[in-house]
């Protein structure tokens, strides 16, 4: 669906079914350069399971308009804005990479939005090289190809998918290229920049899980755990044979895990 708010035309995606915010709302925050593709498999599933699916486009990214969001607090504060707009008065949010840093931050800033918090792929922090920053924000083109190399599990490499007819990893070039070009750089600065992990993680009340891959270069397994170490009594999965796209290179053992989290 699209909406107007913040006076950006925003896409939200449903989940291909009609959305009730009285229901049991799973509301997905995507990582850099990302849309609601990195979650295209999870929303589907759900909302044919009765789960009310929030997959939301942020700004300058996938089906939205506007300006790329530029700090880790003012997309927290975008996702907690786009609740009321939407009239959830709580929600499970489910954050990739980027989005995990997203989802620490509502649940420190708005923790009566956050029901349970489910943290994918992620930690509570995100250094970019200097190099990668000057790719994105230069050659973003070169920059999507280097990322979605170095994120994705020697399985994927493979060019095996899911999906009838895809590729992870040109599926991946054309998730980023999808956006505006200034989208990724803005993203990996927010992350770059981010130094609140740790206190917001302390801060985290409601149930957590943190599911994790075995062969994320980007957010290591290590960096994982010591996240969910962090949070008071968080659930901890390791996948195995999964780098950083963990929704899309292993969604059906991504599903399970988070459907028994949020059952």
């Amino acid at each position: 669906m699209h909406l107007s708010y913040n006076n950006d035309d925003i896409f939200v995606s449903t989940g291909g079914r009609a959305f009730d915010a009285s229901g049991e709302v799973l509301l997905f925050i995507h990582g850099s350069g990302q849309s609601h593709l990195t979650f295209l498999q999870q929303g589907r599933f759900f909302a044919n399971r009765d789960w009310q699916v929030l997959n939301p486009d942020m700004p300058a990214h996938g089906h939205s308009g506007g300006t790329p969001l530029t700090t880790i607090s003012d997309m927290s504060d975008w996702y907690a804005g786009l609740m009321d707009e939407l009239g959830i008065k709580s929600a499970t949010i489910i954050g990739h990479s980027q989005g995990c840093l997203v989802g620490l931050e509502l649940a420190k800033n708005h923790p009566e939005k956050v029901k349970k918090l489910c943290l994918v792929a992620g930690s509570m922090a995100i250094p970019v090289n200097d190099a990668l920053l000057d790719m994105a924000k230069n050659k973003p083109q070169a920059a999507y190809q280097a990322m979605v190399d170095w994120a994705h599990a020697s399985d994927s490499h493979l060019y095996d998918h899911s999906w009838p007819g895809f590729t992870h990893i040109d599926f991946g070039k054309q998730v980023m290229a999808a956006n505006q070009q200034n989208a990724l750089f803005a993203d990996l600065n927010a992350c770059n920049t981010y130094k609140d992990g740790l206190d917001a993680a302390h801060s985290v009340t409601c149930p957590a899980i943190a599911i994790i891959a075995s062969q994320d270069k980007m957010t290591p397994a290590k960096a994982g755990k010591q996240m969910a170490d962090a949070i008071n009594n968080c659930e901890f999965h390791i996948v195995e044979d999964a780098g950083h796209f963990l929704p899309s290179e292993r969604p059906f053992e991504t599903n399970k895990i988070i459907r028994n989290f949020i059952s």
